[in-house]
């Protein structure tokens, strides 16, 4: 059968890639990956061979090769992001036709939909270096997790970068109301209670409030709501994927949500007074966080007891220090957030810490 129907994709202004090519001529097959498509947000190019334009089958960011059109592309220019696409689960032939394309997986459906609009969703969102995400959590109650937390987006985002707060302390008041953002308009964590499997990460980006050049993913003011585990993971994998910087204003407990939430930082802080007992409560806390979070580090809060400095309590705490985050007088009420104040001790602190960060190798 010759011929071709096209679906053809420009890039985006945004820096959206095409969507993927499709090679078929299996009428239900070629349905369901429309399908699949328009599910990952994708508009894919179809052809019943290699496309005879140029350039169509090296350029486009994802090849779905239907099993039936194996044969017809078998002498096609090799490259990587080929997919074989069947429906016979015990066909073992499939995997010869595989190795003659050159594909690089082998998919069957139904059983591989989840995985096939994940990988469609990735292609069509441009997908590149995921965010360094960095999480923030309190020694004791009162350590100041919420302010540093608040103090390193803002100068994330100040320096230039794609940057997301996400609040993962429901009970913590709301990090929109410390950015003076309360009344600003969009979602909050209730809203996503039921997410399930991929959030889009542009979709997720343009739906929070914008605060000083970042986005904020917080807490409305109204009753509790819990977020599943599922939702947590969907969430923050959207904001990943979007590049940049992601930094999470974490509660001391460790339960499913917040599990899903450490498993996927790059590295955690862990804002410790210096005083004996918020040592020992800092203790039991990075305990707990570390069963999950290898990279742990400790900055620490004065004024200091008699006989402790900052490296004192990273010792006694055994995690890497990464130094003593500056008191600042409170500015918000004259519309500053904290670290707003570029010259400021704060803002300073942060500015070093993502600089460290990026020379280690994670910075965006």
């Amino acid at each position: 059968m010759a011929g071709a129907i096209t679906h053809d994709v420009p890039p985006t202004a945004d820096g959206r890639q095409g969507g993927p090519l499709i090679v078929t001529e299996d009428v239900e097959l070629l349905d369901d990956l429309l399908r699949l498509c328009a599910a990952a947000g994708a508009r894919p190019e179809v052809h019943h061979g290699v496309p005879d334009r140029g350039g169509s089958w090296e350029a486009a960011p994802l090849v779905l090769v239907g099993d039936d059109a194996a044969r017809r592309v078998r002498g096609a220019v090799r490259r990587r992001g080929v997919v074989l696409v069947g429906r016979d689960q015990d066909d073992s032939g499939v995997w010869r036709r595989a190795v003659e394309i050159g594909a690089d997986h082998v998919l069957m459906l139904p059983d591989g939909e989840q995985w096939l609009v994940d990988r469609i969703a990735d292609v069509a969102e441009g997908v590149g270096r995921p965010a360094l995400t960095v999480g923030v959590i309190g020694g004791r109650g009162g350590a100041g997790a919420s302010t540093l937390a608040c103090a390193l987006a803002v100068t994330s985002a100040r320096e230039g970068r794609r940057t997301l707060l996400v609040d993962a302390d429901p009970l913590g008041g709301g990090l929109d109301v410390l950015l003076g953002g309360e009344a600003v308009e969009g979602l909050r964590w209730p809203s996503f209670a039921a997410s399930r499997g991929r959030v889009g990460g542009g979709a997720l980006e343009e739906s929070l409030p914008e605060l000083h050049a970042l986005r904020v993913l917080s807490w409305d003011r109204g009753d509790s709501v819990v977020i599943p585990s599922q939702a947590v993971r969907a969430v923050l994998a959207a904001a990943r994927r979007r590049g940049g910087a992601v930094v999470v204003d974490l509660p001391r407990r460790v339960d499913d949500g917040v599990a899903e939430a450490l498993a996927q930082l790059d590295l955690g802080l862990l804002v410790v007074p210096a005083d004996l007992r918020a040592i020992a409560a800092a203790g039991r806390v990075a305990s707990a966080v570390g069963m999950v979070l290898r990279d742990l580090r400790v900055a620490v809060r004065g004024p200091y007891a008699p006989g402790l400095d900052d490296r004192e309590v990273a010792r006694l705490l055994g995690l890497p220090l990464v130094g003593e985050v500056p008191a600042e007088s409170p500015l918000l009420d004259a519309g500053v957030p904290p670290g707003g104040a570029v010259r400021g001790p704060l803002a300073r602190f942060c500015t070093a810490f993502w600089e460290r960060v990026a020379r280690e190798g994670g910075g965006a």
